[in-house]
């Protein structure tokens, strides 16, 4: 078993106008820095998925849409996962929640953070998906990464147009604790798998 967990950072959003390449190269570089993990970012625009319109779930019957099979093959390759969640009406984007939705045996036991964005820092969506992910028998973590309030008005291109690094600093805490708690559950959950084969 390689005790380097696989890490994916998945872009939760398909606007054209999104702003989560921000966030999304921000966390990638803060898990790239380290040593204790692999990182790799899936984009879900590179995953063209159609709403959720199998029989059942993959855990009880396999999925039938090409596109499908290739997202769930591709969330398989991965230990854990952190999450670039936008929050649309008090909730994650639909497309994240269908792209949860289209995979479940690929989703358990393994661990998830977030770094969310938006005027509250997408706490709200942040509670939604830690509700799902409960549900899809995932593990989150207590900390995670909230670009809100002033600091998100300041490097949105509509509003700051700032750099990211003008506050980072308020950003780096709850990042090395978000990432030092995925890294601890990536290396439990793997090693309890490992001891179950």
């Amino acid at each position: 078993m390689s005790l380097k967990p696989r890490i994916a950072v998945i872009i939760g959003s398909t606007r054209p106008t999104r702003f989560a390449d921000t966030p999304a190269q921000w966390i990638l570089k803060q898990a790239q820095a380290r040593d204790d993990i692999d990182v790799e970012l899936i984009d879900l625009r590179d995953h063209p998925l159609p709403f959720f319109d199998e029989m059942a779930s993959n855990m009880w019957m396999p999925s039938q849409n090409v596109e499908a099979i290739r997202w769930q093959e591709t969330v398989a390759r991965y230990d854990g996962y952190i999450f670039v969640v936008a929050e649309y009406n008090h909730s994650i984007t639909g497309v994240l929640k269908n792209a949860l939705d289209q995979a479940y045996k690929e989703w358990i036991r393994k661990p998830f953070t977030v770094i969310g964005y938006g005027g509250t820092g997408a706490t709200r969506a942040v509670e939604h998906l830690r509700g799902i992910g409960v549900e899809l028998q995932m593990v989150s973590t207590r900390a995670a990464v909230h670009i809100g309030g002033g600091d998100f008005m300041a490097i949105h291109p509509a509003f700051g147009k700032k750099p990211i690094t003008d506050i980072e600093a308020n950003l780096l805490p709850t990042a090395k604790a978000a990432l030092d708690e995925l890294v601890w559950w990536a290396k439990a959950t793997m090693a309890a798998k490992a001891a179950e084969a």
